[in-house]
């Protein structure tokens, strides 16, 4: 099944490879990244599309712990 997520990251080094790591380790393949940084300079926003055959709540669950994530909404791909 394919999932859409919505992040809003802080902009710190090595925030992507935190949030890519997690989806992977959870069973999720990246299909798709797509970001862009605010004019203020302290969040990130990301749009990200996996592929995986788990429940979306776990990955939710996985990337709401990371300290650069603020927000996460997951959402199946039409």
């Amino acid at each position: 099944m394919r999932y859409q997520l919505d992040l809003t990251l802080r902009r710190a080094e090595g925030a992507l490879t935190r949030v890519l790591g997690a989806a992977e380790r959870r069973g999720f393949q990246p299909l798709s990244v797509d970001g862009e940084a605010q004019p203020d300079g302290d969040r990130w926003y990301l749009r990200m599309t996996v592929e995986g055959e788990r429940s979306d709540d776990s990955l939710r669950a996985q990337l709401a712990k990371l300290y650069d994530c603020l927000s996460v909404e997951v959402s199946p791909c039409p």
